[in-house]
Order: structure tokens, then sequence, then C-alpha cells
């Protein structure tokens, strides 16, 4: 089903949003901004646009794959929430970055992406003194590979 994200551009130097074909679900979002970082420094980068979600969504937002490896930055709140109640036209999205290293983003550049989800249910939470489960092994199980 198909759902409606109404959308303000900010600047008109950015790509309009768009899937990227047969490769994913998530949709990139630009910098609207020139920025110039030195190693430790934090910035809130401009993304060039407002948004209006659908009742009951939420937009999550996280850095693309590349972008570290690009232009050593972490997204400082490690992934970003948005509710359907940011929605005014001055309601900006912003990634808050911390550079690891000097660094340049450009008007354009792909810096991070988003998808939209349901809020989630409610949640009842029931105290018990076991789960009655077999044990997985504890955290970092899985092992590496």
């Amino acid at each position: 089903m198909e759902k409606t994200i109404r959308i303000k551009y900010h600047s008109d130097k950015i790509d309009k949003l768009t899937y990227v074909d047969g490769k994913s679900d998530w949709i990139d979002l630009r910098s609207a901004e020139d920025v110039v970082l030195k190693a430790g420094e934090f910035h809130l980068v401009d993304l060039g646009i407002s948004v209006q979600l659908p009742q009951g969504y939420e937009m999550i937002t996280a850095p693309r794959s590349s972008t570290f490896r690009n232009y050593g930055l972490l997204q400082s709140n490690s992934i970003g929430i948005v509710d359907e109640s940011y929605c005014g036209d001055n309601d900006v999205l912003k990634m808050p970055v911390y550079a690891t290293r000097d660094t340049e983003i450009h008007v354009n550049d792909r810096i991070c992406q988003f998808r939209i989800i349901e809020h989630q249910p409610k949640i009842v939470f029931e105290e018990t003194d076991e789960l009655g489960n077999n044990d997985r092994g504890g955290f970092g199980s899985t092992g590496r590979s």
C-alpha cells in the first residue's frame, strides 16, 4: 500500500527524493550546504527538506554505508527519529555529525538515508521470574564472520 509524504524543498540545488531502483527501499537524503569540518568538530548538516509524514508513521534516518568511508563522519545520535508532529514549514531535516578527520561535504552529496515505519503498537510488560526458553549464548554469541 502506498503512503504519501508531503515534501517542502528548501533548496533547488539538491536532487528530488527518489528510490534507487532495485537496490533498497531506503531513500537517500542529500546535503543542502557545503560544509568544511576539522577532526573533532560537530555540525548539523542541513538536508534541505521539511516533511509531513502520514499519521501513525515515523521516519528513521541513518548514515549511508559509505558515509564514514567517504567523509569520516559519524551520525552523533546513531539514528534519527522524526515523528509526524515534526511537520512545519521550517522543521528542516538535519543530520547531526561528528567528524573523525578533516572533511568536506558538498551540496547534493548523499550523506544519509531514511525509511518510514508504523509506530510501535502499545506493549504490555508482563513480569516473570523465568522466561522458560533455551539460552542463545549471551551478548555477541553469533560469532565472527
